[in-house]
């Protein structure tokens, strides 16, 4: 934490702009946007919800990591270059430059919001679940002392601080698992190398669950597509100089990302081995467990500071995409605003933080890539690559598949988790949520060709022109600059 606010510190000498805020300039580097990335995307469901539910639920899981990774793969061909080019600094931005109406700016300014308050709320969950596992301290401790330094790294210095705080918690993460496992494994190893009992149904795929094979493609749908609907993703290509940076940076990401992924499952692996109980917190126990002694608490410690990185980067991240929609679409811009904002950014999803505590922390994550898959996916989809998408289709795209996505989410956390196919249905809602929002989208726009935007065609070549060629491209800037 400490580090975290040093770099956080530097990053505000640099900060003096509005462009600086939001945007860090557009002057970040391939490398240095990479690791930012992988720093605020490896979440606390990431760090330790992906070990916890392999742990509990065995092989199926091992779709989440596969997942958000190959999510990025999705991002790299359809969305990243054209995205960049759009001149957007948000998603509110890219639908408003697309679409040309104010209506469909405000609604993707209130899915924006929601999904990173549903985002957020896990992050603040499991930094009690750890703060109380490490301390034994309430809870609440936890999510509050990782929601005042979010926020004040956030106030201090926008975009430009944060980039350069979660690229060091990028490699403050990836070294705080690589050690404490290498140290395991040669414990694991000194034991003779013990395994899965005969038959242990752990390891056999699509068990153990309700309605595993829904579960499963379920899962796999919301985490390819709900990516690219992630705003503190987004966001941050919008801070690459041009669109081959961008896609540069998609490809070091993807890279990044496959490399910390294969950890926790080995952590999950060794956690069912040894027979522990608790799922969230299987990372930071297990060092302890294996290792023991002075060496074993010095890994522990290790591994937390990792967990608090991770809570801390994607918290940021998450904060300065909320705070920016807020800031502009509410308060209406400038500095102030922005500082404004990140205080709201951050209260709400601390307060509701509590209610879910009965929800795994990577299922509630779960959730808020479904939303993310149901409306924002089929916008940037259909928005880039097809001419013909309307304002009302998009309207009625984005209230059909995010309207249901949000509703099953909201039932799931204050009454979940159910049981049956309706449970099923409500923890995993893409698979039925995303096909409803593209029909939908499709349907009303081939219904209604005279609400096509007028400027669509430059628009499209704005889009999918490289940089380097010479063409008008419009002058298109968000309302604020």
């Amino acid at each position: 934490m400490l580090a975290t606010v040093l770099i956080g510190a530097f990053g505000i000498r640099m900060s003096r702009t509005t462009s600086d805020f939001y945007v860090a300039s557009r002057t970040v580097s391939p490398l240095w946007n990479a690791s930012a990335i992988g720093g605020e995307y490896l979440s606390a469901a990431s760090f330790l919800g992906i070990a916890g539910l392999i742990l509990t639920f065995g092989a199926d899981m091992l779709w989440l990591p596969v997942g958000w990774t190959g999510g990025y793969l999705v991002l790299l061909v359809l969305v990243s270059a054209p995205l960049r080019r759009s001149g957007a600094y948000t998603l509110p931005d890219f639908a408003e430059a697309r679409l040309e109406s104010m209506t469909v700016r405000r609604l993707s300014s209130v899915l924006v919001v929601l999904i990173g308050w549903l985002y957020l709320m896990p992050q603040f969950q499991s930094a009690g679940l750890v703060f109380r596992t490490i301390t034994g301290a309430p809870p609440w401790a936890g999510s509050l002392l990782v929601a005042v330094v979010v926020a004040t790294n956030v106030l201090s210095g926008g975009m430009r601080s944060i980039t350069f705080v979660q690229a060091f918690q990028y490699w403050l993460k990836l070294t705080a698992l690589a050690v404490p496992l290498a140290f395991m494994l040669v414990a694991w190893w000194s034991d003779g190398t013990p395994g899965l009992a005969p038959g242990d149904e752990w390891a056999l795929p699509l068990h153990g669950r309700e309605h595993p094979v829904y579960e499963t493609y379920s899962l796999i749908l919301a985490t390819f597509l709900g990516t690219m609907g992630l705003p503190h993703v987004l966001v941050r290509f919008y801070t690459n100089p041009d669109g081959r940076a961008a896609r540069r940076t998609t490809l070091l990401v993807l890279t990044l990302l496959g490399a910390f992924y294969l950890m926790p499952a080995v952590y999950g692996y060794l956690g069912h081995v040894y027979g522990m109980p608790e799922s969230d917190t299987v990372v930071i126990a297990l060092p302890g467990r294996l290792v023991g002694g002075p060496v074993g608490e010095f890994l522990t410690a290790l591994v937390t500071a990792g967990a608090f990185a991770a809570f801390l980067s994607t918290s940021s991240g998450l904060t300065v995409s909320v705070a920016g929609v807020i800031a502009q679409d509410i308060l209406r811009g400038g500095v102030r605003a922005f500082r404004v904002a990140t205080v709201l950014a951050v209260l709400v999803p601390l307060a509701l933080a509590g209610a879910a505590r009965s929800l795994p922390v990577a299922t509630v994550v779960g959730l808020a890539f479904a939303v993310a898959a149901s409306s924002f996916c089929p916008l940037l989809v259909l928005g880039i690559w097809w001419r013909r998408l309307t304002t009302a289709g998009a309207m009625a795209g984005l209230l059909a598949g995010g309207g249901l996505a949000c509703a099953a989410v909201v039932v799931t956390i204050t009454g979940g988790p159910h049981s049956g196919w309706a449970g099923s249905l409500l923890a995993q809602p893409a698979a039925w949520t995303v096909p409803v929002s593209f029909t939908v989208m499709v349907v009303v726009s081939l219904l209604t060709p005279s609400r096509v935007p007028r400027g669509v065609a430059r628009t499209m070549v704005r889009l999918h022109t490289p940089e380097t060629l010479n063409v008008d491209r419009g002058d298109w800037h968000p309302r604020y600059m």
